[in-house]
């Protein structure tokens, strides 16, 4: 007995129908890994969050700095439990709180190619942001802690902070970083740098730190020696169209940048004259802390 085979078109047809079912499903299975993404840096920021409130409690209620604060005359090494490191970044001394380290080795060193070790630090939505400067997490260092000294070499421009004065529900804490690639139309961003050096147009360029919505002529600013509107950093909104913004209670938050306070101009580029009220740490439109 003669076995029928499939004829030409009904193998057309079903090869049709098989391509089909996959440009039907590609773009489901695309949102759901972008979904994915989006939950899993949640996570990330929160447990950065749980950590700042373990730092606070273990350093007598003070905020923990953008990095530890440089002291004249000092190595500035130190030790957040695996070694001696040189000024660690926020970052790096909160995972510490939780013993989930940056780095499998302490650097003594201020080497800025280095790359993290632990996916806590990388949102998986931009997994080649690896870099310990050209962050994919950025900081609310004006107002949470700001190590630099000012201008005049008197003091701190806003270190200690004591966390008794913040407004931990309302306060952003950290969110998705673009660096200061915000200053500048999408046009005009630069690719990403994974060896840590330094552009104004490029993604994440200095990313750990971001500023708040609005700056001032007396303001510092992400990058400190680029003080001008295209050299502000702000958050990222990488997640269909939003960014995880963790808060200082230990929320995370997907918000617009419009929804945190910052002009977005007509080409994209982020703007200096917006509303600080979800930095400032007490629910107003303050000026951040001046360098003078």
């Amino acid at each position: 007995m003669r076995r029928r085979a499939f004829t030409l078109v009904e193998l057309l047809v079903v090869i049709g129908i098989i391509a089909i079912l996959i440009a039907i499903l590609l773009p489901v299975l695309s949102r759901v890994k972008r979904h994915a993404a989006t939950v899993k840096c949640a996570s990330n920021l929160r447990q950065l969050a749980i950590g700042w409130g373990m730092y606070a409690e273990s350093s007598k209620g003070w905020s923990v700095p953008a990095r530890l604060p440089e002291i004249p005359g000092s190595r500035n090494l130190y030790d957040i439990g695996m070694g001696l490191t040189y000024r660690p970044r926020w970052y790096e001394v909160l995972g510490a709180q939780t013993r989930a380290f940056a780095f499998h080795d302490p650097l003594p060193a201020d080497i800025n190619d280095r790359q993290v070790e632990n996916e806590l630090y990388i949102c998986p939505a931009v997994p080649e942001w690896t870099n310990c400067r050209n962050f994919s997490y950025g900081y609310n260092f004006q107002f949470l802690g700001n190590e630099r000294l000012k201008e005049r070499g008197k003091g701190f421009i806003n270190y200690p902070v004591p966390i008794s004065r913040i407004r931990t529900g309302e306060t952003v804490l950290a969110a998705d970083s673009m660096g200061t690639a915000a200053g500048h139309p999408p046009k005009r961003r630069h690719a990403y740098l994974l060896d840590g050096s330094a552009d104004l147009n490029a993604w994440a360029n200095h990313g750990y730190t971001i500023d708040p919505p609005r700056l001032t002529a007396d303001s510092d600013y992400g990058t400190h020696n680029h003080r001008i509107a295209s050299g502000r950093s702000a958050p990222d909104p990488r997640h269909n169209g939003k960014a995880n913004v963790a808060f200082c209670d230990g929320h995370v938050e997907l918000m617009a940048l419009q929804d945190l306070g910052y002009v977005v101009n007509p080409d994209q580029s982020v703007g200096i004259n917006g509303d600080n009220k979800r930095f400032s740490g007490n629910g107003r439109d303050d000026d951040p802390p001046s360098i003078k």
